[in-house]
């Protein structure tokens, strides 16, 4: 099967298309024919380096990728009974991938996934709008659930526009928070859609009981944050001293199928937005890569074998 590596951390030019083995289930896992795959920033940490930089990552090639739908194509041994009678060989799935440094992974042909990570795509989903729901909505749930209850509590969300604090902004509204969200005066028309206000700039002084900081502005997000709040970061690669008796929580992502089978079920009902920017085939995962780094999307990139 074909699938993309790297060998040599890099630029978008380091992405490879390689032939490798069919792989095989282990236990509990399903195989999963891909049908589609998106781009996510964390791919670009992992081209880039930054995982082999903190060691993670020592082996000659890695594979790329962590969200995708597809077809179950074959079952792994000691599947329980709920797995095996709910992903039968043709049943249209999604899932996030815990990330490992493996030789394949959502960007190729085939991929092998825990069967508690997949979650069946409902109808009214096709593959690529599937691939594009994964790792941001579960990354802005779990963001949220460490912030615990709303009781009210004002609440900051930092790239509202983008792909994490699209999902954070609509989701913090539901749970009672008032969101106000950071974006362009262009976006005014989604970021209020989802129940946030828009704000185009930082305050200068502290002023929300909590920031999401979807964005990744660290240092002056939290300054926005009053004493005794909570900021909530994405996966970092360095620490960050808190201050003013901030809490200061970092949400790294974690599959969840059951979850992420609700997320899509919301999505196929139209109630969360499906953003798709521009489908690729996986041979053009170089200029995927150069459009995500380039910023300003409103959606997603998502490849397709």
């Amino acid at each position: 099967m074909l699938a993309t590596t790297i060998t040599t951390p890099g630029g978008p030019e380091a992405l490879q298309l390689t032939e490798l083995p069919l792989p095989e289930p282990g236990a509990g896992q399903v195989r999963i024919r891909v049908e589609a795959a998106a781009v996510n920033p964390v791919d670009l940490m992992l081209r880039s380096g930054a995982f082999h930089q903190l060691g993670m990552i020592t082996g000659p090639r890695v594979g790329v990728g962590i969200d995708l739908a597809g077809v179950v194509d074959t079952l792994g041994p000691d599947l329980t009974d709920d797995a095996a009678d709910r992903l039968t060989p043709g049943t249209r799935v999604a899932a996030v991938l815990a990330f490992s440094p493996a030789e394949s992974l959502a960007y190729a042909e085939y991929a092998v996934v825990p069967a508690a990570d997949l979650a069946v795509v409902p109808d009214g989903l096709s593959s690529v709008q599937a691939a594009s729901v994964p790792l941001n909505s579960l990354t802005a749930e779990q963001a949220l659930d460490l912030l615990g209850p709303a009781r009210g509590r004002t609440l900051l969300v930092t790239g509202a526009a983008g792909a994490v604090g699209g999902y954070a902004a609509q989701l913090a509204s539901e749970r009672g928070f008032v969101v106000s969200g950071l974006a362009r005066p262009s976006d005014e028309a989604f970021v209020t859609s989802t129940g946030a206000t828009l704000l185009t700039e930082l305050p200068t002084t502290p002023a929300f009981d909590a920031v999401v900081d979807a964005a990744v502005l660290e240092p002056a997000a939290i300054a926005a944050v009053v004493d005794d709040g909570d900021y909530v970061g994405v996966i970092r690669v360095r620490p960050y001293r808190a201050e003013r008796g901030i809490t200061v929580h970092t949400v790294g992502f974690h599959p969840d199928g059951p979850r992420l089978a609700g997320l899509l079920e919301r999505s196929a009902r139209g109630e969360l937005p499906v953003r798709v920017a521009e489908v690729l085939p996986l041979s053009e995962a170089p200029k995927a890569h150069r459009l995500v780094e380039a910023g300003g999307l409103r959606g997603r990139v998502v490849l397709v074998p």
